[in-house]
């Protein structure tokens, strides 16, 4: 079994005790973190331990979705000075400077490449990706166990590579940063009614609605995704676990 927790699903800054984006996704062997925004650290160590964590993918190097990196760096340092890690924490990401280069850390933290074309392996997960259309570099990624799979958008106004990354998976966790009226008016992110046409479009049978807005009444993204797809459609929220 794949589980996926969401740590984070906040917009640009963290709520009270929220955080930005960041997705646990364990299985027996497995741990690794989606994006570690702000406030992510504090609330992972309600799931798992610091030292249980295998590697983290980075989906782009905003500060919503990388914030706590260099906390985590750190933490991985100090525990590995007191004989309580073991093994470097593998942390993926674009090559994009001087972001890239920083997510190396002494002996502790090594920083692997990957673009749309990479397929990743962490543990028994195998991971691929998708390019976004955001404003700076940014990926989907399509994570899998077994014969079940998963699509995280993060960041991205509407683009057909999300739909053909989500054909025959699960469920998708797909950012909805904005209402329908706001339709065209902010690059870079999808209206709820565009997440649930990629849901529609891809087949999936669940959309979970996450890197939400600050304002508004949430249950109108809900209504908004609903009237374009026919599946399950849910907000993300801390704590929120989705199994497959």
């Amino acid at each position: 079994m794949m589980k996926v927790t969401i740590i984070g699903c906040c917009g640009a800054y963290p709520d009270a005790n929220k955080a930005t984006s960041g997705y646990l996704v364990e299985t027996d062997n497995t741990k690794l973190l989606l994006d570690c925004g702000s406030g992510v650290l504090s609330l992972l160590q309600n799931y798992i331990s610091i030292e249980e964590l295998d590697a983290v993918i980075l989906s782009h190097y905003h500060g919503d979705h990388t914030a706590d990196v260099q906390s985590l760096q750190y933490a991985v340092e100090i525990l590995s000075r007191t004989g309580n890690r073991e093994k470097i924490l593998n942390i993926f990401g674009i090559n994009q400077q001087p972001y890239f280069n920083k997510l190396s850390y002494g002996e502790y933290c090594k920083a692997y490449q990957i673009n749309n074309n990479s397929i990743v392996k962490v543990g028994d997960l195998s991971i691929s990706f998708s390019g976004n259309v955001h404003s700076m570099p940014c990926l989907s990624m399509k994570i899998t166990y077994k014969d079940k799979s998963f699509v995280y958008s993060g960041d991205t106004e509407w683009t057909d590579n999300l739909i053909e990354l989500s054909r025959g998976c699960e469920f998708i966790i797909c950012e909805s940063n904005l209402y329908n009226n706001q339709l065209g008016k902010v690059p870079g992110h999808l209206t709820a009614g565009e997440a649930g046409k990629i849901a529609a479009q891809s087949g999936v049978k669940k959309l979970i609605l996450t890197h939400l807005p600050h304002y508004g009444n949430h249950n109108q993204l809900i209504n908004e995704a609903k009237a374009e797809f026919d599946g399950i459609v849910e907000l993300a929220s801390s704590g929120k676990i989705i199994s497959i």
